[in-house]
């Protein structure tokens, strides 16, 4: 008879390798390293759990068929618990067959997120500004930190250009990473409200554009080659092209084989903002090539509903209406204002039920 979890057993033997690994402390001298470990361990902290649940509970279904067949006293009792105890095993397989199903490999991962102001001009900038307090409170909710990297802001307040780096202080189920929930959140937000600068009251529609980047843990996991670089120094300045600073603090990092260019001008250093853009680089150059290998085999994109299109609509939010929708699961609710205030769980929900469902008929198909 096919062991149907079979598959279980080098993943058992992974974890075990893991465990003896991270119990050296020659491992914890590189802090990525331990770090990759350490999400990989969660992640199969996850399959052993739910493995060693379903062992138990097959054995109690096993030894009381068994002893209910060999009669006895309680022979009668024994029976009249098997369908409970079969049930039991039952549930316990089919949470097993979930675990299995393979999942986000980065989901355990730290993120990158940035917010663009698109076409709308001083409206699209507030919105940004809108977006970032909301994840800025929603990372709080959840107990995350987070650090704005780099801003560009409008004349009203809002932003032109915002990166905010967002960590897990640490993560036991990679299903509680930042990048597993945040993911999602890469496309166009679509916004419908009357504009502080329109005078007749008119409802207009603009937008902004979010990316998500998973962060690189391990400088090593992502080589650059410091020929490939071309790294530009220039005097920080504020809104106005007023000076904030009197040396050439601000940098300029282009990758010249992909034309990334990122630049930092917010830490009071030369080294700090060269050190704060390759963090920069290094996510970006990852997530292209995780989106190069998924356009190379469309049958194996980690995510159904999270798309590398960073052109599409995913979500509007109307004021008028208090109304938020996700145009990707369905999911619309009349609470924008507590979404904006950081109560995005529920949406972000809707998306990680969407997707799994989607994982779990693939792996069934």
């Amino acid at each position: 008879m096919t062991d149907p979890f079979a598959a279980v057993r080098p993943l058992l033997a992974e974890h075990a390798e893991i465990e003896r690994a991270l119990a050296d402390p020659a491992v914890h001298a590189d802090a990525g390293r331990a770090r990759t470990l350490g999400r990989r361990y969660a992640e199969l902290n996850r399959v052993v759990g739910a493995y060693r649940a379903f062992e138990a509970a097959r054995d109690d279904a096993q030894a009381a068929a068994e002893l209910a067949e060999l009669g006895g006293d309680d022979a009668a009792e024994l029976a009249a618990e098997l369908p409970a105890l079969r049930a039991a095993e039952a549930d316990a397989a089919e949470h097993l067959r979930r675990v299995l199903v393979p999942r986000d490999p980065d989901d355990g991962r730290d993120v990158i997120l940035e917010i663009k102001a698109g076409e709308g001009g001083e409206e699209s900038a507030l919105f940004a500004g809108d977006l970032l307090r909301m994840y800025l409170r929603y990372a709080e909710r959840r107990g995350w930190s987070t650090q704005v990297l780099e801003s560009t802001e409008s004349g009203l307040g809002g932003y032109k250009d915002v990166q905010v780096a967002i960590k897990a202080r640490s993560v036991e189920d990679p299903a509680d990473g930042v990048w597993a929930n945040l993911k999602y959140e890469g496309g166009v937000h679509r916004v419908q409200r009357v504009p502080v600068t329109e005078s007749q009251g008119r409802i207009h529609t603009s937008a902004a554009g979010v990316l998500v980047f998973p962060e690189v843990d391990d400088p090593g996991e992502v080589e650059i080659d410091p020929n490939d670089l071309r790294i530009d120094v220039f005097r920080s300045s504020g809104p106005g092209g007023q000076s904030v600073n009197t040396t050439d603090s601000a940098v300029r990092i282009t990758h010249l084989p992909t034309g990334i260019v990122v630049s930092m001008q917010n830490e009071k250093s030369q080294l700090q903002n060269r050190e704060q853009a390759m963090r920069v680089l290094r996510a970006r150059l990852l997530a292209a090539r995780q989106e190069a290998q998924a356009a190379e085999a469309a049958d194996l994109r980690r995510s159904q509903v999270r798309t590398v299109d960073r052109s599409e609509r995913i979500r509007t939010y109307n004021f008028p209406e208090n109304r938020i929708a996700d145009h990707r699961t369905g999911y619309k609710a009349y609470n924008l204002d507590q979404v904006l205030d950081g109560d995005l769980e529920p949406v972000i929900r809707s998306a990680v039920d969407a997707d799994e469902a989607a994982r779990l008929a693939a792996a069934g198909a």
